[in-house]
């Protein structure tokens, strides 16, 4: 892929980000802050295909390139022949910031053979303890006078749409999640599903799937709900700005629905909500006792979600 030319007094930035889904979209508004800080900046983001178009939606990258690109393998071999194209292209950055595991310095080393006139080394996983996982995430900044609390980091990334009158109203629920004991028991979903619809007839609850849930077969195929099923992420981000409330685990797409503006209710079992929570004011947490989901009752789930449905339909 050739990246457009960039004039000579516009500075060209690289951001690479790898990880899960929810690393990704919790580094977004990391991004976001250098793009605020660094209006005039060409900037481009390199992560997961499938998610770093993501970054295109929310206005924060002026390109993308998938993290797949082979010719980047050559980049982490010390010594090694980088291609010269490829050298080019990053070879003309300003400023790289890099998230990619490097312990011993072999990308930075390479990234400056090449002509890269700052690197910046950003943490590759997020620690316990230490601060919300985008606090943590931006530090490095941090080197460029730039504080992620002078922004406000908080906001969603993407405004929700407004239902047009007559639409059907929606709930959206994700049963799943990148581990399995993150997740909540299926047959309690249902239940809360269930009871929601009792509750406001009216409303549509849709049944979130992905690869996860294919492989595992944790959703039954007579399932008695509607189901949105490998919906491409930008795609899945429109229909989710779309609907009024999101029920879900500590997953990538919890990320993305409170990413979107949505009003969330998030499980929590062994992670801490402290680091790992959406940092946007529309979630609201329930943290398993112990960390163990298996200990989460179907009566507090449901009737922190009725509440929030009723604070929707206000």
């Amino acid at each position: 892929m050739r990246l457009p030319e960039v004039s000579l007094d516009r500075p060209r930035v690289l951001y690479l980000r790898g990880g899960a889904l929810g690393d990704f979209i919790l580094t977004l508004p990391v991004i976001r802050y250098l793009r605020q800080a660094m209006p005039k900046a060409h900037l481009e983001v390199m992560s997961q295909r499938g998610w770093v178009d993501l970054a295109l939606k929310a206005g924060l990258a002026d390109a993308v390139r998938p993290l797949g690109d082979v010719r980047l393998a050559r980049f982490f071999a010390r010594g090694g022949q980088i291609d010269p194209e490829l050298a080019t292209e990053i070879g003309r950055c300003t400023l790289v910031i890099s998230h990619l595991y490097d312990p011993d310095g072999i990308l930075r080393e390479n990234m400056q053979r090449v002509g890269v006139r700052t690197f910046l080394q950003a943490p590759h996983q997020v620690l316990p303890g230490q601060g919300h996982a985008c606090q943590q995430l931006a530090r490095p900044l941090e080197q460029l006078a730039l504080f992620l609390e002078d922004s406000d980091w908080r906001a969603p990334l993407w405004a929700p749409r407004t239902p047009q009158l007559g639409t059907v109203k929606r709930v959206a629920l994700h049963p799943g999640s990148g581990s399995l004991t993150k997740n909540w028991p299926l047959e309690r979903w249902l239940a809360v599903a269930q009871a929601v619809q009792a509750h406001r007839p009216e409303v549509e609850v849709v049944f979130l799937s992905g690869e996860a849930e294919e492989e595992r077969g944790t959703l039954p195929a007579d399932l008695p709900f509607p189901r949105w099923h490998g919906v491409p992420l930008s795609e899945l981000a429109e229909r989710l700005g779309g609907c009024a409330l999101y029920l879900g685990h500590d997953s990538g797409v919890g990320h993305l629905a409170a990413a979107c503006g949505l009003p969330c209710l998030l499980l929590f079992g062994p992670t801490d909500p402290a680091t790992w929570a959406p940092p946007q004011a529309g979630v609201r947490v329930l943290r398993a006792p112990g960390g163990d989901l298996n200990g989460l009752p179907v009566e507090a789930v449901q009737d922190t979600a009725l509440a929030l449905l009723d604070d929707c339909f206000c």
